[in-house]
Parts: C-alpha cells; sequence; structure tokens
C-alpha cells in the first residue's frame, strides 16, 4: 500500500537523497571553490581514515570508493562509513551493562581442555562470556524441528519469558508464539518482547505494540528507523534469542516468520539451524538480554534475580562445554570475525562452514586458503536459491580464489540456506546469527553459541554431510562461464561495506 510506513519512510529518504545530490551538483557547478572544498573533505576524510584503528581491507575499500568518487564520497563515508555507532546507543547500553553489577561466578574453567581450544575460551572470557558445564545442548538442523519444542517450552514457562528477535511477520509462526505470550502474561508470567524496526518495518501492522502492550507485554523496539539519511540506521539489532524462566534458551538463525518454518515458499526449501540450551550455559544469553533493557526502559534488573537455579534447584545435567557469546559495533573488539578466524587456525582435519552470504575481507580470504593449502577439508555451503541478487553476486565473486586454493564450495541445490554455523574437526561449533559478511561482523550486534565437545556436534556433522550431499559442488570451470560479470562483481566488491 502508497501509504505504508515502509513505502513512507523509503520514499522520505529518497528524496533527501535526491535533494542532498541536487544541491551537491548545483553547488559544485557555480562554485569553484565549494568543489575544492569537498574534495579537500574527502582527502581529509581518507587521512583519517588511514590512521584510525580498524579492520584493514574495510578501510581500503571505503578509500577506493572515495577516490572513485571524491566529490560525493567523503559525504558518503559520514552518513554510512563510520562504524563508530551513536554515542547515545553506547551510553545506554554501557548503562545497562552497569546496572546489573557484579555478575554472580556460575561458569567453569575451560583449563582441562587442549591449550588452543581453551586459548579460545579464555578469549571469549576476557571479553565477558564465561564457559559452562552442566548444560544439555539440542541441536535443530532446521527451524521446522525447533519451532514445535520452542511452543512446548513456552506453554511450561513459570515465571518469566524474554524474546528479541530482527524480523517479526504475521503468520503461522509468530501468530502461534503471539497466542501463548498473550496467556502467559494474563496468568503474571513477566514477558518481554524485542525486535529490530528496520528489520520488521514493513512486516507488522501499526498496532503491533499497542495490542502486546494492551495484553501486558513489554514491548522494546531497537533503534527506531527514521526517515533520515544517518549512519546510526546502520547498527540493527539481529540477535534471535529466546529465554525462558532462567534454564531453558533458544538461538540461532531463524526469525519469526512463516518461510523459516516451510510454512511459506520464498526462495525454495528454507534450512535454518538452531540451539535449545537446557542448564547454567543459558546464564549469558539472559544477561544479554537483561543489558537491553536495563539500557532502553532503565529496568534496574538484577541479574541475582534472574539465575538459572532460581527457579531450576535441582542439578542439570552435563554434556560438554557451551560458550555463549555476542558481537556488538559498540564496542571497541572485533569478536565475531576473531573467533572464526581462530577456529580456522587451529582446525586440523576439516571445517564445515554454512553461511546465506559472503562478503569477506582478505584476512578471512586468507585464512580459509591457508587452512585449505595446509590440508584442512575446508567446505563452504551457501544458497543455491538467492534472496537478494545484487548480494549473491557479491557472494560468487570470492569463489574462484578460495577453489583455486582448495576450498570446496556448494550452492543448497534445494532453495535458501540461511543457516550460519562452523564445524570444527567433530570437537567444536559454533551456531548462532553470524553471517560471514560485513554487516554481520562490524555493524550488527550479534549472537552465537560455541559447543565443545558437546553430544550435540554428532547431530551437527550429520546434518553438515547431508546437507553437503544435496548440494551442487562449484567448480572453476562454473566460475570461467561468469568471467563476462568480472566488471560488476568489481563494482561490488568496492561497494561492499554499503550492501
Amino acid at each position: 500500500m502508497l501509504t505504508s510506513r515502509v513505502v513512507i519512510i523509503g520514499f522520505l529518504i529518497v528524496l533527501q537523497l535526491v535533494w542532498f545530490v541536487i544541491l551537491f551538483l548545483r553547488l559544485t557547478q557555480y562554485a569553484t571553490w565549494i568543489n575544492i572544498t569537498f574534495v579537500g573533505l574527502s582527502l581529509a576524510i581518507e587521512l583519517y581514515i588511514i590512521n584510525k584503528s580498524g579492520n584493514p581491507s574495510y578501510k581500503i575499500l571505503w578509500m577506493l570508493f572515495i577516490g572513485t568518487f571524491p566529490l560525493l564520497g567523503g559525504m558518503m563515508y559520514l552518513l554510512f562509513g563510520d562504524k563508530r555507532p551513536s554515542r547515545r546507543i553506547r551510553r545506554q547500553l554501557h548503562h545497562g551493562r552497569r546496572v546489573i553489577g557484579i555478575r554472580p561466578s556460575v561458569g567453569c574453567s575451560a583449563a582441562a581442555l587442549p591449550v588452543r581450544m581453551a586459548e579460545t575460551s579464555f578469549y571469549l572470557e576476557s571479553s565477558g562470556f564465561p564457559m559452562y558445564q552442566n548444560t544439555k545442548v539440542e541441536y535443530f538442523s532446521l527451524a521446522d524441528e525447533a519451532f514445535p519444542r520452542l511452543l512446548e517450552d513456552l506453554r511450561k514457562a513459570r515465571h518469566y519469558i524474554f524474546m528479541e528477535y530482527f524480523i517479526v511477520t504475521e503468520g503461522v509462526m509468530w501468530d502461534s508464539i503471539k497466542a501463548i505470550l498473550k496467556e502467559k502474561a494474563a496468568a503474571g508470567v513477566e514477558v518481554r518482547f524485542a525486535y529490530d524496526d528496520l528489520g520488521s518495518v514493513g512486516c507488522l501492522p501499526k498496532n503491533f505494540r499497542k495490542e502486546l502492550a494492551a495484553a501486558g507485554i513489554h514491548v522494546l523496539t531497537f533503534n527506531p528507523f527514521r526517515p533520515a539519511l544517518s549512519a546510526v540506521m546502520n547498527n540493527r539489532n539481529h540477535r534471535k534469542i529466546t529465554v525462558i524462566d532462567g534454564y531453558i534458551a533458544y538461538t540461532g538463525g531463524f526469525n519469526l516468520a512463516d518461510e523459516y518454518i516451510n510454512q511459506k515458499q520464498r526462495f525454495g526449501h528454507w534450512k535454518d539451524t538452531g540451539l535449545r540450551l537446557y542448564g547454567e550455559g543459558v546464564y549469558s544469553l539472559t544477561l544479554m538480554c537483561l543489558e537491553l533493557w536495563n539500557a532502553f526502559y532503565n529496568t534496574n534488573d538484577n541479574c541475582k534475580k534472574y539465575l538459572p537455579h532460581r527457579y531450576h534447584p535441582e542439578p542439570f545435567p552435563t554434556d560438554g562445554y557451551v560458550q555463549p557469546y555476542c558481537n556488538s559495533p559498540f564496542e571497541n573488539e572485533t569478536l565475531a570475525q576473531d573467533i572464526y578466524l581462530d577456529l580456522l587456525y587451529q582446525a586440523k582435519e576439516y571445517v564445515y562452514i554454512f553461511t546465506p552470504y559472503l562478503a569477506i575481507d582478505d584476512e578471512m580470504q586468507h585464512a580459509l586458503c591457508m587452512a585449505a593449502q595446509r590440508g584442512v577439508d575446508v567446505r563452504l555451503v551457501t544458497p543455491g536459491i538467492p534472496d537478494k541478487r545484487v548480494v549473491y553476486s557479491l557472494t560468487r565473486s570470492y569463489y574462484e580464489p578460495l577453489i583455486r586454493a582448495g576450498v570446496r564450495i556448494y550452492e543448497y541445490t534445494p532453495g535458501f540456506i540461511h543457516a550460519k554455523s562452523y564445524l570444527v574437526d567433530d570437537r567444536i561449533g559454533i551456531v548462532g546469527t553470524i553471517n560471514m559478511d560485513y554487516r554481520s561482523l562490524y555493524l550488527h550486534m550479534e549472537c552465537a553459541a560455541m559447543l565443545v565437545e558437546c553430544s550435540a556436534l554428532q547431530k551437527m556433522k550429520l546434518d553438515c554431510v547431508v546437507t553437503i550431499e544435496k548440494s551442487r559442488r562449484v567448480t572453476l570451470q562454473d566460475c570461467k562461464r561468469r568471467r563476462h560479470s568480472l566488471l560488476w562483481q568489481a563494482i561490488l566488491r568496492t561497494i561492499s561495506p554499503l550492501l
């Protein structure tokens, strides 16, 4: 509809952009000194980019873009390129963390693990994400499998439910969950629901917040999408988390929309993966939710109230090690990229990777190639049917150098693979929301769980094998057939930080 929010906001943004370009061109046409000023600004920004800390590939791409468009490039970087998010949001999130106070010691030591695994765990722990035992992990090879279990656990909730998702769309999946949330809120269960405004724009009715609030559900809209050209609009909450009573949690790649459970066909068969945690490992996911609510709603939650054993005094089963963690542009470290790189460096036998998008820097590309060249069986599964044609072309632009280095690349023939996971040597796995692209690695709030020596890794391995069997292996000959699009791919590489 022409009156829908997404159409209106899109029109206003385009109007601003057109006005900005026309004004800019008019000024540069009639005033040489203004032209010189903008070129000088672009030069100053390039010097700033060179001297600031950050990923070299990301900086080089922006410098190339500014060098190609010296008049507009500098202004585009100020609007979209600087990864430093809004100071206001940064302050709010840091406040949310401080309010929680000193976190009770719940995690365990990773000292008993092999040295390289322990080092990875210690790095996450130094960033505030401890490792846990006393947690049972269930792996879902499809969101279709996770959905019935999620509904069952939601129905059993007695004290509180926290949910945090990037995309929410009306349909079978969300309507089923919404009915349970309303029922639980009416029964006195504390229900909090957070969603990303841009992720769900155009997917929800105008009265969405009012309907939930009227049912007693607390609603948080992250970084409301406004019709303005602003860099902070780049920073989205891409996490997918459900926490129930402090000792059951779900995370993974699936959002709350019918295509994720194949109730709706969009791009063939939709494959996504997820985890169910039962036990002490849920605590880190609980804290992620509490920090967000403390930050934006000043709920002043104390973490001791939400400990895993508060409503489950009995011991939890032990099944390997679990280490949930999150990545955020509001911190000064690239945790998600660092963990992916570290797993590639320590792999000895194989690395199986699922990702819907591939837009990586030189460091990640080198790590993938180096692992393959030293004899590690590196396999990458990407979509057979894309959801975004431009990003799909960008993904394919990385195939040839990876294949030449020995990386095996497969495209998921049945449809679209939206899963984000790593499996290494039968001993370490990661399942979460983190794509292998600039947005996930540098611009979005993300989450994942690292599994070490858990029995769930066996099912994860089987899923990898079955998925690869269903997929078509990409060859160098396939890449050569697409040589006619080299120029287009080069352009996409140049603007990849914007995609």
